[in-house]
């Protein structure tokens, strides 16, 4: 096998059904791709199959062997924490700015993987910061990834995006500046952009270390 060419590993209850899983999460058809039996499983012993599909087209984007790559990275990291979960993987639309490159968005689903995510998503973080660092090694440069359980983030950054329109309009209507709670960096840029061409305040993070928080400013307070 040509190791310059994109490939995931794929684990499920029989080598039929891991072979199906593998070309829907990569979008192929079983001749765009080599398939090779790693473990034909054991039922009886509790063994799931194991394959690994490698994409055969040699002209494949960047964008498709750096998701395969990122996926692949990331079904690693599940095993050895002995975690089951299928990974959706998709590029979207960079929200923030539409001018930037799209996001690759991973979705962990399953069941049982509330431990993923950790106290206010920091585990999610911490993982997902993993991913990040591992993937651009392999690849020679950084990957703007998103690594979500069950759409967590995704419900978590709506509602902070939510928030900061109704803080927004609630500092404008009282004249005064408002603070929000303690935030992650993460949060806090969520909040900060979400506000960025807002017509009637601006944004501040103000506080050090965990007590760090982002402030809404009416503009016309001076």
């Amino acid at each position: 096998m040509t190791e310059n060419r994109a490939f995931i590993e794929v684990i499920a209850p029989t080598v039929d059904q891991a072979i199906a899983r593998g070309l829907s999460d990569l979008g192929l058809d079983d001749d765009e791709v080599e398939i090779e039996v790693l473990d034909e499983g054991d039922p009886t012993a509790g063994r799931e199959a194991r394959v690994r599909l490698t994409v055969l087209a040699a002209d494949a984007g960047p964008q498709d062997s750096t998701a395969v790559a990122a996926r692949q990275v990331l079904q690693d990291l599940l095993d050895k924490m002995r975690l089951r979960g299928n990974i959706s993987a998709r590029w979207v639309d960079n929200v923030d700015d539409p001018t930037e490159p799209p996001q690759l968005y991973m979705d962990i689903l399953g069941d049982d993987l509330a431990t993923l995510i950790g106290r206010k998503g920091e585990t999610l973080a911490a993982l997902q910061y993993i991913v990040r660092l591992i993937v651009g090694k392999q690849l020679g440069g950084m990957v703007d990834l998103v690594v979500d359980v069950e759409g967590y983030k995704l419900r978590h950054e709506q509602q902070l995006r939510r928030l900061a329109e109704r803080m927004a309009e609630q500092a404008v209507q009282r004249g005064r500046t408002l603070a929000l709670e303690p935030m992650s960096a993460g949060e806090r840029r969520i909040i900060h952009l979400a506000l960025r061409n807002h017509p009637g305040v601006t944004t501040e993070s103000v506080g050090e270390g965990f007590a760090r928080k982002v402030t809404i400013i009416p503009k016309t307070v001076k």
